[in-house]
């Protein structure tokens, strides 16, 4: 258990917290949201001890053990892979280390054979003869195999080192346990043994996450930092969501019966109410949730952008003809004889563990490169806008500031007036569009590409990660708005619930072609036959 007593925060004039009260209990995973540079990551490291809060107090009880998912990558360059992951329990890897040095003594001494048995007890009480199994059963499970475990990790790639770190503060039963950003770089398969692990990880977990469905899978509880404040709610991200657009509809709307919205309320509290993470706490948690009314439900401060793409034309029947295209790049055959036909209202998903494969893919499709063989065709009747992966050819050293930027990509000669409200509806307000585009953050570039595509009245999306550097606002909005278009889309992403709520077509690259199938994500990935195949194609 943590407990958190009136704990404030604040750097230079700005305030992040003040008289933050909660406590977080064991068997429950929180899941902490709040709106980019809102504090989260801060809050962690309070609560660690990184950082001390300039009033109020944390409060662990003696004994319990926190691990926290480091976040310097190069922090143990020089040490084994499987050391790595034991040092996540600290007094367990100091007393192995005590005892290689007493047992290596060449005049060993009958002191050091008593400080030996007292740290062979020790040892064993910390369920120590089972660590470097425990310590290889964690790595195995993130897709780390054994031939790497002794390989120092200056060896390893900077994706394999999140998952040691990952596997590190997992390491021991921890009772506290901290994440941030935990799925950052881990593949499908990795993220989903991470989330059985805390599904049934007994201890208490807070976790920081943009990624919606990790949260909706591990979470019993939603900490919500809003107003400087945090707010427990019993449930996953989802019901969150739900709860907070219910209440800010309602304030809205004072017009409106309050019965109309208890039962709006009730309904999904039912639907929710099924939906628990962990069986054993469904009981207990429904009865929580069936006690919320609207008064414990506060309207969030968030500002969600409005993302829309609007169609200046009816698309035809004829799309996109791919024949054949095969494409090496730096001696590696990225693509293989890739052939597909795209239809009227698909909306297709490029998924597969080849990165470059996908991004070649849409550059070819964009005309940005040059297949070595194969072609490709768009009917007359379709319009592309392109999401590239890397957009900073349209950033870099460009003094344009963002009404004069969105102006290059208007098909029409609109007015300030008109740009600086599409600007305003993507959360760039007041004297934010007079910033130069070679300034903007990571996120601001995102907002704005999306900008240039709504202009552009396309018919057909091409978007090659889309949600990358998208606080979690940003991508409800965005995947909300690509679910209501109405012309065809090829994308890809790493987000299981912007692929599932959107693709009805889901095309998998692969070494030896493509796996092309006319079904949700969720569907692809629990297709037994499927899986055996894509498996044929990978080996």
């Amino acid at each position: 258990m943590i407990t958190v007593t009136n704990v404030g925060l604040r750097f230079a004039d700005r305030k992040l917290f003040e008289d933050v009260n909660i406590k977080f209990t064991p068997g429950n995973c929180y899941g902490l949201i709040g709106a980019n540079g809102a504090g989260k990551s801060t809050f962690l490291k309070i609560l660690s001890g990184e950082i001390e809060a300039q009033k109020g107090d944390v409060h662990i009880p003696p004994g319990h053990r926190m691990a926290v998912l480091k976040q310097d990558h190069f922090e143990y360059e020089e040490f084994e892979v499987l050391n790595v992951v034991m040092m996540g329990h600290e007094r367990l890897y100091e007393i192995m280390h005590e005892k290689d040095q007493i047992y290596a003594k060449p005049d060993f001494s009958e002191e050091d054979g008593i400080k030996a048995a007292e740290l062979e007890g020790e040892f064993a009480e910390l369920n120590g003869w089972e660590a470097e199994s425990n310590a290889a059963i964690l790595l195995k499970g993130l897709g780390i195999e054994e031939a790497l475990h002794t390989k120092k990790m200056a060896d390893l790639p900077g994706a394999d080192k999140v998952k040691i770190l990952l596997a590190q503060a997992l390491f021991g039963n921890p009772d506290i346990l901290l994440l941030d950003e935990p799925t950052n770089h881990l593949d499908l398969k990795a993220t989903h043994w991470l989330e059985e692990f805390l599904i049934n990880f007994e201890n208490t977990v807070i976790v920081v996450s943009h990624d919606r469905h990790f949260l909706n899978k591990v979470c019993t509880h939603i900490a919500d930092l809003d107003f400087n404040k945090i707010q427990i709610y019993v449930g996953n991200y989802d019901f969150w969501y739900e709860s907070s657009q219910l209440a800010q509809r309602m304030a809205q709307d004072a017009n409106k019966k309050k019965e109309e919205k208890i039962k709006e309320l009730q309904g999904f509290i039912a639907r929710f109410s099924a939906n628990a993470s962990k069986s054993k706490q469904a009981t207990s948690r429904k009865k929580l949730l069936d006690k919320i009314s609207l008064d414990d439900i506060r309207p969030s401060s968030r500002r969600y952008p409005f993302v829309g793409f609007s169609p200046e034309r009816e698309i035809g029947n004829d799309l996109l003809r791919v024949e054949g295209l095969t494409k090496t790049i730096n001696g590696e055959k990225v693509l293989d004889n890739v052939s597909f036909i795209m239809n009227k209202d698909d909306k297709i998903a490029l998924v597969g563990r080849n990165e470059i494969a996908k991004t070649t893919l849409f550059k070819i499709l964009m005309g940005e490169m040059e297949p070595d063989a194969g072609s490709y065709k768009w009917g007359i009747t379709t319009s592309q806008a392109y999401f590239p992966k890397d957009n900073s050819k349209y950033f870099e050293g460009c003094d344009l500031n963002l009404v004069d930027w969105l102006r290059q990509f208007s098909p029409e000669d609109d007015s300030d007036t008109f740009l600086r409200g599409f600007l305003g509806r993507m959360l760039f307000s007041g004297e934010e569009v007079l910033k130069k585009a070679s300034v903007l953050s990571g996120g601001e570039k995102v907002r704005c590409m999306l900008s240039k595509m709504m202009l552009s009245n396309a018919n057909v999306l091409l978007m090659d990660e889309p949600t990358n550097h998208l606080d979690l606002e940003s991508i409800t909005a965005l995947n909300n708005g690509m679910i209501k278009f109405k012309g065809s889309m090829v994308f890809a992403s790493h987000d299981h619930q912007f692929v599932q709520t959107i693709a009805n077509r889901i095309i998998e690259v692969t070494d030896k072609g493509i796996m092309d199938k006319q079904m949700t994500y969720d569907e692809y990935l629990e297709n037994k036959d499927v899986q055996k195949q894509l498996q044929s194609m990978y080996n």
